[in-house]
């Protein structure tokens, strides 16, 4: 009686190594692509460092190095915005831009704005005790960034807004503070970001 010897033990491990080929091509592909991607963006990166007289990988003009942030002038009745929107601007320039905040007298520009109108709007009432719940609190300001050498606005903008939504019936009864805080810092971002490649 004649005895055949099996193959499939054979054909399993070419399989096995067959798998492992085909598993460490892929990996090795992977890898290339991920090193092309990341030269690539080294590549952009540096670029964006420094193109036609802009600065920091956001268009920031290098033609100035400072910004005087006086106090907004205030036409609405909230008198504490002014202050928030000022701190909040200072900080947002340091740390977004290349510029530094300094005093009318040294600095090369001067952003100045008003704060035009605070509204408070019930958005929901309560269906129980018909006290108002949701309300937005929304700020609207115009603003021009000046170029303190020739006098002429570098940005100008009017009608800038901001809203912030806060709950101010029980048991959440979130102070008002706390929307005028949210307001002060997106219109600060907002602003900060409008100083970028307008001219």
């Amino acid at each position: 009686m004649t005895h055949r010897t099996s193959n499939f033990p054979l054909l399993a491990a070419n399989c096995r190594r067959w798998t492992s080929l085909v598993h460490m091509h892929m990996l090795v592909h992977m890898l290339v692509l991920m090193l092309a991607g990341f030269a690539l963006s080294l590549q952009i990166g540096c670029a964006s460092e420094s193109i036609a007289g802009y600065t920091s990988g956001a268009l920031y003009s290098t033609k100035y190095r400072s910004v005087a942030v006086p106090i907004f002038k205030n036409s609405s009745t909230d008198r504490a915005i002014v202050f928030q929107l000022e701190d909040a601007l200072v900080k947002e320039i340091e740390s977004a831009t290349p510029y530094k905040v300094s005093s009318e007298a040294r600095a090369d520009t001067v952003l100045r704005g008003t704060v035009s109108k605070v509204d408070l709007q019930m958005l929901s009432q309560s269906l129980g005790t018909g006290l108002t719940e949701e309300m937005a609190f929304k700020v609207t300001i115009e603003f021009e960034w000046i170029d303190m050498r020739t006098g002429k606005p570098i940005v100008s903008r009017g009608g800038f807004q901001s809203s912030s939504v806060f709950v101010a019936s029980l048991p959440n009864n979130q102070p008002i503070d706390l929307a005028r805080f949210a307001v002060a810092q997106q219109l600060a971002r907002d602003i900060v970001a409008s100083l970028q490649g307008e001219w």
